[in-house]
């Protein structure tokens, strides 16, 4: 295929990605109005219902490939745990899904070659759960490959790197995974790395991108990769902008007005600036990206648990994390947002840039235990 031919897909990937926010709005809109009366909000899901399953859905970061690596279960059938399996997949009207290839950040500083060798096993995952059930799963690369699993009944099953550790400092390596299915890139994930800077991360030694991570943004627009700014500063995300004539997308991401001074959500004016691109938002159903109240908790957890270290002069490992974590939730029960929460970010977005530059990016089986309710 000519580089010609590959950068066109870019835009019809993107059309593709936008077309469930006019059925998901409607629908959730019709909701609201019903919502008075029990018959009414009964009808109307109904009808959220049949719109789901008449239309295609993509949602553009599950986190399913490191799921499997951490707790494997058979997800061709109803799963007991996590978010996503085939079966809710079409009990929900889902036709596509990115699965999300994600390396911990820390793997950026493990040693050459280990961030590499574990996205390639995250895509093993994948290929793995395709290769069980041909009648459920296909793989896909382009955007013709959802659209025809839409037809045939079947959930496609595409890929995006979450954080861009992998490339290693090797343009060939983009080559390499876009062979393997790749069809976009976060380029950092919680820390800054050897392409861009981080929203989480106070180290920011890139001021945006690195010189490496500009010449990694003009291949992946050579290719067909499409640029992911969820994760980004703020400075890196803004870069990205202004050297990529190829429209981005923020895989999962909210909008910070609802949490103010959390970097990781896009501030308005860089929402707008992706809809001049003519990008995509995808929201996160993350409660913690959908109120104020939720992302104030996880900052409140992690004080308390760090100051029970202290105290405790315990060890900061992964089994004291989680049963703090416990206790914590018990003492101080969560406040979940709504699914109505969702919809207010859909149309902050629809008021200030349009309808066509939101989606979904519901980062199940990412974000744990805090989806919305409702």
């Amino acid at each position: 295929m000519s580089r010609h031919a590959i950068h066109s897909s870019i835009p019809r990937w993107i059309a593709v990605i936008i077309w469930l926010p006019f059925l998901l709005l409607a629908a959730c809109q019709q909701q609201e109005e019903g919502r008075t009366a029990k018959s009414g909000s009964d009808t109307q899901l109904q009808r959220a219902r049949e719109i789901a399953h008449r239309y295609v859905i993509v949602d553009t970061h599950i986190d399913v490939p490191y799921r499997l690596e951490d707790d494997w279960e058979d997800l061709t059938k109803r799963a007991e745990r996590g978010n996503f399996d085939y079966a809710r997949a079409k009990e929900g009207g889902l036709d596509g899904a990115f699965m999300s290839i994600y390396t911990p950040a820390e793997l950026e500083w493990a040693g050459p070659g280990k961030a590499y060798a574990h996205a390639e096993k995250m895509i093993d995952h994948v290929e793995d759960l395709i290769r069980r059930a041909p009648d459920k799963f296909v793989l896909a690369t382009r955007p013709d490959d959802v659209l025809a699993a839409h037809r045939a009944g079947k959930i496609a099953l595409a890929m995006g790197m979450e954080n861009g550790a992998p490339i290693e400092g090797k343009l060939e390596n983009l080559k390499h995974f876009y062979d393997r299915g790749i069809r976009y890139i976060t380029l950092a994930h919680s820390k800054s790395n050897h392409l861009a800077d981080s929203s989480y991360d106070s180290e920011r030694p890139n001021g945006g991108l690195s010189d490496f991570g500009r010449r990694v943004v003009k291949e992946m627009n050579a290719l067909g990769i499409l640029v992911d700014l969820s994760h980004l500063s703020d400075a890196a995300a803004s870069e990205i902008l202004r050297i990529s004539p190829v429209p981005p997308i923020a895989s999962h991401s909210s909008v910070r007005h609802f949490t103010p001074g959390f970097e990781r959500n896009l501030s308005d004016k860089l929402i707008r600036a992706i809809a001049r691109h003519n990008g995509v938002i995808m929201i996160n159903f993350g409660s913690a990206f959908l109120t104020n109240a939720a992302n104030e908790y996880g900052k409140k957890q992690r004080e308390a648990y760090e100051a029970w270290l202290k105290e405790t002069g315990s060890t900061d490992t992964p089994e004291n994390k989680e049963a703090f974590d416990q206790r914590y939730r018990t003492e101080h029960p969560y406040p979940y947002a709504t699914v109505e929460d969702v919809v207010r970010h859909i149309n902050h977005i629809v008021g200030i840039a349009g309808l066509p530059y939101v989606g979904i990016g519901s980062d199940f089986d990412g974000v744990g235990d805090s989806l919305p309710i409702g």
